[in-house]
């Protein structure tokens, strides 16, 4: 198994990672450049396997952030979560639900019927965020995505596993997982990640969101 340290030594060394917040503007691209690119603009060493981010994209990362919450936008939607060494060093490894105490959820929490299934559950909810922007209504793309659901029910990772073919909206489709509520807690069963399949309308019609209709692969 190969490592590669994506820092360089005087990145280590002189620029140690910043309190204060720092002005990111990371394009979409391979995620194995966009982390040396983070490296560069933030003192943080990076040791990554590159097993991990082959076949792997990052989405574009602009604005003002800590080190810590840029590196998660970074990270979203690929899979992986980061596993500090030190306050100025991290390594990556496929994400993986932290363990919390489920939670009952509120607004929303009786919209599924209370013997369907997880996947139905997981279903509605999505479609639900999805459908609150016309960019992320369901309908008129496709996609696969992998979500991974903490027991209180909340979304802690996504990633997608197929581009929508528009790149804005991978981004939007992402962002409306980030920590997203799902109607109900996660049974201790549930096999992670979850595999999810978005479909287009195949008969043309105007997808009503509030029906959430024919939008959903098995």
């Amino acid at each position: 198994m190969v490592y590669t340290l994506l820092a360089l030594c005087v990145v280590w060394v002189c620029a140690p990672a910043q309190a204060a917040p720092v002005e990111l503007d990371i394009p979409a691209q391979d995620l194995a450049a966009a982390l040396a690119q983070f490296s560069h603009a933030t003192g943080m060493a990076v040791l990554v396997d590159r097993e991990l981010t082959q076949g792997r994209r990052s989405l574009r990362v602009k604005g003002r952030y800590s080190a810590g919450e840029g590196l998660e936008r970074l990270l979203t939607g690929s899979g992986l979560m980061a596993r500090y060494a030190r306050a100025d060093a991290f390594t990556l490894q496929t994400a993986q639900v932290r363990d919390e105490a489920p939670r009952v959820t509120g607004k929303g929490a009786g919209a599924v019927a209370p013997g369907s299934s997880y996947a139905t559950v997981i279903q509605r909810s999505i479609e639900r965020a999805l459908c609150r922007t016309p960019l992320t209504r369901p309908g008129s793309f496709r996609a696969a995505l992998q979500v991974w659901v903490g027991r209180d029910g909340r979304v802690q990772h996504s990633r997608l596993l197929a581009s929508t073919g528009d790149g804005e909206r991978d981004g939007a489709l992402l962002e409306s997982l980030r920590n997203l509520r799902i109607d109900r807690a996660a049974p201790s069963s549930l096999r992670q990640p979850v595999t999810l399949l978005l479909l287009p309308d195949q008969t043309g019609a105007r997808m009503e969101c509030k029906e959430q209709e024919g939008t959903w692969g098995p």
